[in-house]
C-alpha cells in the first residue's frame, strides 16, 4: 500500500518541535511505521502480533 494512502498518526506525547518521533498507520492485517522527519522515505511494515510484542517490551522497560 502506498504510504500516501495510509492514515498516519504520532503519539500524543510527541511535541510539535520536531525531535525523534515515529508515525504509525494501522491497517487490519499490518502496522506501518515511519520516521516523522522523513515521511517520503520507506516505511517498516509489521504484523499486529509483532507490533504488540514490541509495545509490551517497550512498556516493560520504560522508566
Amino acid at each position: 500500500m502506498s504510504s500516501t494512502a495510509l492514515r498516519w498518526f504520532k503519539s500524543s506525547y510527541s511535541g510539535s518541535d520536531g525531535g525523534n518521533c515515529i508515525e504509525v498507520a494501522v491497517q487490519p492485517t499490518t502496522i506501518h511505521i515511519r520516521d516523522s522527519k522523513t515521511p517520503a522515505t520507506s516505511h517498516l511494515t509489521v504484523t499486529p502480533t509483532a507490533w504488540t510484542a514490541f509495545l509490551e517490551l517497550a512498556n516493560s522497560r520504560a522508566c
